[in-house]
């Protein structure tokens, strides 16, 4: 099972910004315009919450697919993760750690995935899929950081 673990330093104090907008719903819209994904039930804007669930339709190395994770743990303004409910992967689950350290908030990521068929599925992992995820979530990442060093993180956060 593949573990991908990322450490995304944002020049910010304010951790509670930074943990409201990796759980917008509106920024990951922007964070994933190349896949143009689009939230189509269940939390569709604003913050997802402990126990919320968002269905995301995307189109994803070529083939449209959808996507229904859930908030399964929660503790502000520190950590929270998502599992997958339903989708293309086996299974998944995001976690998101926080900490303040030197007036900047550090991200680390823990991503751990299970590709569907078997054998085939580690195949695709070794050839692209963990790569392919790890650049997804660096992207992300780089909009986040953006978003929390500028004034941009007040058009998301302040809406909801």
């Amino acid at each position: 099972m593949p573990v991908i673990k990322l450490e995304t330093i944002v020049n910010t104090n304010r951790i509670n910004v930074v943990f409201d907008l990796i759980r917008s719903i509106d920024l990951h819209k922007v964070s994933t315009k190349k896949s143009k994904e689009k939230a189509i039930a269940g939390k569709t804007a604003g913050l997802i919450s402990l126990g919320e669930t968002v269905t995301w339709k995307a189109k994803h190395l070529g083939i449209t697919q959808k996507l229904t994770s859930k908030i399964t743990d929660f503790k502000r303004p520190i950590f929270f993760a998502d599992e997958m409910q339903k989708g293309a992967f086996k299974s998944f689950r995001h976690e998101h750690h926080l900490d303040l350290k030197d007036n900047k908030v550090i991200i680390k990521d823990i991503f751990q995935y299970q590709s569907p068929l078997g054998f085939l599925g580690k195949i695709a992992d070794f050839l692209f899929l963990e790569r392919y995820m790890k650049n997804f979530l660096l992207e992300r990442n780089k909009v986040i950081k953006e978003y929390a060093e500028s004034n941009k993180w007040k058009q998301i956060t302040s809406t909801h």
